[in-house]
């Protein structure tokens, strides 16, 4: 479905840190890294696609977070669910919902919330049944 998706940073050394945390975790090795111009992209092992795209913004105007948008990484357990919450927070995220069960979503759905350093918001999240 998704080709990309891309979230801005203003502090790209920061953002590529916290990411880099979070996609170890997940598995998910570096595609390319251009730190001339504050770029880096990640991609699920043996894909091309979708690649999770950090950067700058383009036009060259501070990168801000959106009120709504959120961008959901699919863990394959629980335990990489409690890994990657733990990174975020351990590589300057912020909590915004510690992991757990969120029945209300479905009966197996386990996930956890952070904000990167830039405020963007970030779920890590497992669907399957343990």
């Amino acid at each position: 479905m998704f080709s990309h998706i891309c979230v801005g940073t203003n502090d790209f050394r920061r953002a590529e840190a916290f990411y880099t945390a979070v996609f170890d975790v997940l598995g998910h090795p570096l595609r390319f890294r251009d730190p001339d111009h504050a770029a880096a992209a990640w991609q699920p092992k043996g894909a091309e696609r979708p690649l999770f795209f950090l950067t700058r913004p383009f036009d060259g105007s501070p990168a801000v977070p959106g009120n709504g948008p959120m961008t959901a990484l699919l863990a394959g357990s629980r335990a990489e669910v409690d890994r990657c919450h733990a990174v975020a927070l351990a590589s300057g995220g912020t909590c915004e919902g510690p992991p757990g069960l969120r029945a209300h979503y479905h009966p197996d759905y386990y996930g956890a919330y952070v904000r990167d350093p830039d405020g963007n918001k970030l779920c890590v999240c497992c669907h399957r049944a343990e």
